[in-house]
């Protein structure tokens, strides 16, 4: 299965505090580990609400909205997508990480990433085949 593994934003990741030598030293050991045994698909930090945009959908209209936005608890300050056996697999490769905001009370959220057979019979054949197409085209790119 895949998950999304959220990393909550705090106070010091929204004022753009950059990660200690010693934090980015443990998360490159803890990434690396991740990798090794084919768990990490993809992982990042983002920037700052801050520098960040929103886009809001109405009926008939958009309305973009430039950051830094309220409510840092419900922010990202990154993320990894990984491959794992299960939740509970999930659950304690999160138990091995580093605290990924020493000082401050950290939070993060695991969500299982949809799977095509998760959508029934609405993704019809032709949508199936479309997936594989466009997975294959972000593998090939590199991105």
């Amino acid at each position: 299965m895949r998950v999304m593994v959220i990393v909550k934003a705090t106070k010091n990741s929204e004022s753009g505090m950059m990660p200690s030598e010693q934090l980015l030293t443990e998360m490159g050991k803890y990434n690396e580990a991740l990798v090794k045994v084919g768990v990490m698909l993809a992982g990042e930090g983002l920037h700052p609400s801050s520098k960040g945009k929103r886009v809001n959908f109405a009926p008939g209209r958009r309305t973009v909205i430039d950051g830094p936005f309220a409510e840092t608890k419900e922010l990202i300050a990154g993320f990894w997508l990984w491959q794992v056996k299960s939740m509970e697999d999930a659950v304690a490769w999160v138990n091995r990480c580093p605290d990924p905001m020493p000082g401050e009370e950290a939070t993060i959220e695991i969500r299982h990433l949809f799977e095509a057979d998760d959508f029934g019979k609405e993704l019809t054949r032709e949508l199936r085949e479309q997936e594989v197409r466009l997975r294959d085209a972000v593998s090939k790119s590199g991105a």
